[in-house]
């Protein structure tokens, strides 16, 4: 662990007449692995290995407490159910580009590719995400830390970008990986210094190693809260230490006449013995416990400030507080507010790096999607909100006669679709479609069956 934070490096930036050599990479990799320091304290936070597990050990006759309580993983986990829980819907208005989207992520298992992109970002401020072709050329996607890759980009205000670069460690200690470039992906490896192998084809037309941002600062989700975290740590621990403090104090024993053989340690057995009083302080003789000034109340001010902050400052709820269970539909709506903007903000970030995705996808020759198709694709992002389903069903009853039954409807979040549902009732009912829409979608389904 470390004493000071660590600061994300600025070198993603090249001029594109620039060559990558060998030399050059070797540096990029340098200045990307200083990164990976700060990526690995995040990881450590996320995965419950905080600074008090390495902090000094104190001496073995005192209480040594090292609480962690998980807030980074908590934080973490939270936002992404929230945010990506119910799986983004993308859609197209051509039936069949609209089907082989739905193939392709299928073929992908995209869903789950998503929410752990989603979860690299709010642990590192960023994620990576490579596209490829496998043995069936169908495209393949995939999902990778920043720990293992980066982009490098332009140096003009489009900053586009002009390689990727993948590596890791060997079992032997070397470094290997590939550059990928508008064209091609270049093997390269350090044995016997770094080298460039032969360039292979990648067929897309672009770089394949797309960078998704949760944020402009590739700030991790609780970043700005890592100090306050490791606090609650510290002062946890310390609270717990109290109380064995109080659960072993030191015996008292004044004027009382012991042998030697009695008393073992003071350490061990906590006791303090004072030898035998004359006559006139016989009355002075004390037996009685030792115990240390109680700030339990500071520390509980302490713990319940931090918590606060915690949650304040990442913009998180805490949704296991008791608070949340009794509110109702608006009160619920204010408290997520501020997690309700983060996500947002985060599905444009995340919407540019899919549009990415789909250019890049559409270019293959083996895609089966039109080149320029990616661009009337839309995303739709559903926060996975908590429902009192009462409410929406009260609210619901009350527009009755306001607005129609369709709206009635959608206020309602069991009802996907409110159409379908509208026919669903009608049929039960006996009745006609109540619009000549639903008219004309009845005979449809009707023509289609038969």
């Amino acid at each position: 662990m470390h004493k000071e934070p660590y600061r994300r490096q600025e070198y993603d930036i090249m001029a594109p007449e620039e060559e990558l050599t060998p030399e050059k990479l070797q540096e990029w990799i340098e200045k990307h692995k200083d990164d990976c320091l700060r990526f690995a304290y995040l990881k450590d936070m996320y995965e419950g290995r905080h600074p008090i597990r390495l902090a000094p050990q104190k001496e073995p006759w005192k209480p040594d407490n090292r609480i962690i309580c998980n807030f980074a993983k908590y934080i973490v986990d939270t936002f992404n159910g929230y945010f990506l829980g119910i799986p983004v819907k993308t859609m197209h208005p051509d039936p069949a580009v609209a089907q082989r989207l739905e193939q392709i992520q299928k073929y992908n298992d995209q869903d789950d590719s998503n929410a752990e992109l989603s979860k690299y970002c709010c642990i590192y401020g960023s994620g990576f995400e490579l596209l490829y072709t496998d043995e069936r050329s169908e495209p393949c996607i995939t999902y990778l830390s920043p720990m293992e890759c980066f982009v490098i980009y332009d140096d003009s205000v489009a900053r586009r970008p002009l390689y990727g670069v993948r590596y890791y460690r060997t079992r032997d200690g070397d470094t290997v990986g590939s550059v990928y470039d508008k064209t091609s992906e270049t093997p390269f490896s350090d044995r016997g210094g770094m080298h460039f192998g032969e360039p292979a084809p990648h067929h897309f037309c672009g770089v394949p190693l797309i960078e998704y941002l949760g944020n402009e600062e590739r700030q991790g989700i609780f970043e700005q809260v890592e100090s306050a975290i490791t606090a609650y740590d510290k002062a946890l621990s310390e609270k717990a230490n109290d109380v064995d403090y109080f659960a072993d104090a030191y015996l008292l024993l004044l004027g009382v006449d012991l042998e030697d053989e009695e008393l073992i340690t003071i350490r061990q057995d906590r006791v303090i013995h004072v030898g035998s009083l004359d006559a006139e302080q016989l009355s002075a003789i004390r037996v009685e416990f030792l115990q240390k000034p109680s700030a339990d109340a500071t520390q509980e001010n302490l713990l319940d400030r931090l918590e606060d902050q915690i949650f304040a400052q990442s913009m998180v709820a805490n949704i296991s507080d008791e608070s949340f269970g009794s509110s109702s539909g608006t009160a619920l709506a204010y408290k997520l507010q501020p997690m309700s903007n983060l996500a947002s903000a985060k599905a444009r970030k995340f919407a540019s790096g899919m549009n990415q995705r789909w250019k890049l996808i559409a270019s293959c020759g083996t895609s089966g999607i039109p080149e320029d198709a990616w661009m009337d694709i839309t995303y739709q992002f559903t926060k996975n909100n908590p429902k009192n389903l009462l409410e929406e069903v009260q609210a619901a009853a009350q527009m009755a006669g306001i607005t129609s039954r369709e709206t009635q409807l959608s206020v309602i979040s069991a009802v996907d679709d409110p159409q379908t549902e509208l026919q669903k009732i009608e049929a039960e009912n006996g009745t006609e479609p109540a619009d000549g829409y639903r008219a004309e979608r009845t005979a449809e389904v009707t023509a289609d069956a038969g």
